[in-house]
């Protein structure tokens, strides 16, 4: 796991090594342990490192074979990279390293762009072919891992996350429209290639890109995922002892894949709670767990402990428990938020970024539960799209799950960013794509691959590697997905939700854990628009950046103000925290005066001087010169 980064120039000129510099320094809390960079006549590579498997120095990257004339800068862990290393040897080819990244440069040299298909794991990574000139980039089926470029006149630039990509300089920074309508619709899912903004592209999943000395490119997908029952029925019985064999594959080939300690971010919920099991099933010995929680609020309470101690307490795990005051979730919501490649409003973020903060000084490598409910069906709005039956399938969808109606956009924003109803265009082609028996069969699929892609596994993404950790998502690995899909819908919706993974579950981790109500990470100094948070939201909207971005409609703004508490989702999420939470994001991470000057009164004229000296604990700067230290707050 790591962070990489890289310019071709296809002007003839020579690339410029203080824009790789300016990245690999942004990049260097995804990858603490090592920096490194190469150049080749058009093309040079940026990396850091986190050493997870081979620590020695031969893994360093980039890593070049010479012999072969190729160098490599990957993010990412093939977990069969044992298997593969072993058939390339058998074909003759020879290894100075024994981590799975020259086993990516080897499968390159034999197999070409076709080497992705090769590869079980999450990954994204780049290959400079020295003779032909030509550069390679590739990411995982499902997206897992990152990789963000930059087109501009005479080059291309590649980095882990936007914050790289801003760093080298040069990078439009103006809204995109479409991806502002997703942002507003999907609950800041911007599906690839758009991100917010104009400048910056994302590499979709299961995607590679090919790009030539002269500038032409040549993409491929090279992977579908189908929704489709196989020729051959099975029993629920079959069907249940199936997933089950392949999920303690994919939790033990995330375990094994690592020359370090693998623990679980145990939240108390029925999927981290069956990693744990499954581990313990398979004979790990202590077994490193983690979980978090925060201060009740009268509605709801703040941590789900009376869960995860019944899985700590019957198996026996080595368990850190961490309570965070609220209080401290405001104070570091700034530090958050500075390290989201693109804005997310779950207000899980912060939560995910304080537990990762204390983990990451126990181990470097978790497994966690993300993608279970997308995978097998555990959201409580699947069986209501299940059930409608009225209208095309994007209006099925869109009755259970848009932010806002079309119209509703149109009065939230200002004229400039006014235009077609990109949103459910671009779902009703998702929906619409091959290889589905049944609209929840559509459903499910755009989940995994699309929606999911940009909200919980960027979160996780993001905010454990914020602080060098790599959390592994065994729910995600494809073979099992692929298992997941061919499955009739009904049996995974089959009460509640997760039907097969209850299933396994029993008998193996405690009932009460298997049998609770849907729970979701509780943060709720977040949750509730009040007290605190509702100041901070209101010092956003109404600051002079805001006002000049000219982005929003003042009286839509102001209506959410005056009613913060009364303006929901679909799915319960509030809007003016989607408001604030993007333009918080583009003042701390693409605003210059916001990034790199002090705070000062004259930028809010309208905030009193108490006030005022609180927004200054919000506003920090997230450059970061060294894994350890911050530079100053803002």
């Amino acid at each position: 796991m790591c962070g990489i980064c890289g310019e071709l120039r296809i002007d003839g000129s020579a690339p410029n090594l203080d824009a790789i510099t300016r990245m690999n320094r942004a990049l260097e809390r995804r990858g603490p342990d090592h920096g490194g960079s190469y150049s080749d006549g058009p093309l040079a590579f940026g990396h850091r490192r986190l050493a997870i498997i081979d620590l020695s120095e031969r893994a360093n990257q980039p890593l070049i074979d010479n012999e072969l004339g190729l160098a490599l800068v990957f993010n990412g862990t093939i977990y069969n990279y044992r298997e593969l290393r072993a058939d390339l040897q058998a074909m003759g080819y020879h290894f100075f390293s024994d981590g799975d990244s020259e086993v990516i440069i080897k499968a390159y040299a034999a197999w070409g762009e076709r080497c992705v298909e090769r590869f079980a794991g999450m990954f994204a990574f780049a290959i400079w072919e020295m003779r032909a000139k030509r550069l390679f980039l590739a990411r995982d089926r499902l997206g897992i891992k990152p990789l963000y470029y930059s087109e501009q006149q005479g080059c291309l630039r590649f980095a882990s996350n936007t914050q790289a990509l801003l760093a080298s300089g040069g990078i439009d920074k103006s809204i995109d429209p479409v991806a502002l309508h997703h942002q507003f619709t999907l609950h800041a899912v911007i599906p690839a290639p758009r991100t917010i903004l104009n400048g910056i592209r994302k590499l979709s999943p299961a995607t590679t890109l090919t790009i030539e000395s002269n500038g032409r490119q040549q993409e491929r997908t090279y992977w579908h995922l189908a929704a489709q029952r196989p020729e051959q029925e099975m029993s629920e019985d079959e069907w249940v002892e199936a997933v089950h064999d392949s999920l303690r594959q994919s939790v033990e080939r995330r375990r094994l894949a690592a020359d370090v300690p693998v623990g679980v971010l145990l939240s108390g919920g029925l999927d981290s709670s069956l990693l744990v099991g499954l581990m313990a099933e398979s004979g790990v010995e202590n077994l490193l767990t983690f979980s978090v929680g925060f201060e009740d609020q009268p509605e709801e309470k703040g941590s789900e402990f009376e869960y995860s101690d019944l899985v700590v307490e019957r198996f026996n795990t080595h368990h850190h428990k961490y309570e965070i005051p609220n209080g401290e979730v405001l104070k570091r919501l700034p530090e958050a938020v500075s390290c989201m490649a693109e804005p997310m409003v779950g207000q899980d973020a912060v939560a995910f970024y304080l537990l990762s903060e204390k983990v990451s000084q126990e181990v470097k490598v978790v497994q966690s539960g993300q993608g279970a409910d997308e995978v097998f069906g555990g959201y409580f709005w699947y069986p209501r799209m299940r059930d409608e039956i009225v209208g095309e399938p994007v209006d099925r969808f869109r009755r259970h799950y848009f932010d806002r109606d079309h119209d509703e956009f149109l009065e939230s924003v200002t004229a400039a960013y006014r235009g077609e109803d990109y949103t459910a265009e671009r779902v009703a082609g998702l929906l619409s794509r091959p290889m589905a028996d049944s609209f929840i069969d559509q459903v499910l699929r755009m989940d995994v691959t699309t929606l999911i892609v940009d909200d919980p596994v960027k979160r996780v993404d993001n905010m454990t590697m914020a602080w060098g950790l790599e959390a592994r998502v065994p729910f995600l690995d494809h073979d099992l997905v692929e298992l997941a899909m061919a499955m009739p819908p009904e049996m995974r919706l089959k009460e509640g939700g997760k039907y097969p993974l209850k299933r396994i579950a029993r008998g193996l981790i405690p009932d009460a854990v298997i049998d609770r109500p849907k729970g979701y990470f509780p943060v709720p100094a977040l949750k509730f628009v009040r007290g605190e948070f509702l100041d901070f939201m209101r010092d956003i909207l109404d600051s002079q950046a805001c006002r000049e971005r000219e982005l929003f409609n003042r009286s839509y703004v102001e209506r959410l103000l005056a009613e913060p508490e009364t303006h929901h989702t679909r799915i319960l999420g509030s809007k003016l925290w989607h408001m604030a939470l993007l333009e918080f994001w583009l003042q701390t991470n693409v605003d210059e005066n916001f990034r790199e000057k002090p705070l000062k009164a004259e930028l809010f004229p309208h905030i009193e001087l108490g006030r005022l000296s609180r927004l200054r604990s919000f506003e920090r700067s997230v450059v970061v010169s060294s894994i350890n230290e911050f530079n100053e707050v803002l």
